[in-house]
């Protein structure tokens, strides 16, 4: 029985992604259609580290 060279794949590799969060209770990936009062919520939330 002849063994056939597996070739590795990385999933997902060279493929974009854009960042999403939840702020104030929506899914954003900008805050650019927020207006001031909602940018400065997010700006003054406290941001957790990994």
């Amino acid at each position: 029985m002849e063994k056939k060279d597996k070739k590795t794949e990385v999933v997902g590799q060279g493929v974009g992604f854009e960042r999403i969060r939840r702020i104030t209770g929506y899914l954003v990936g900008t805050v650019d259609r927020f207006n001031n009062a909602k940018r400065s919520e997010e700006k003054d939330r406290v941001k957790h580290g990994l």
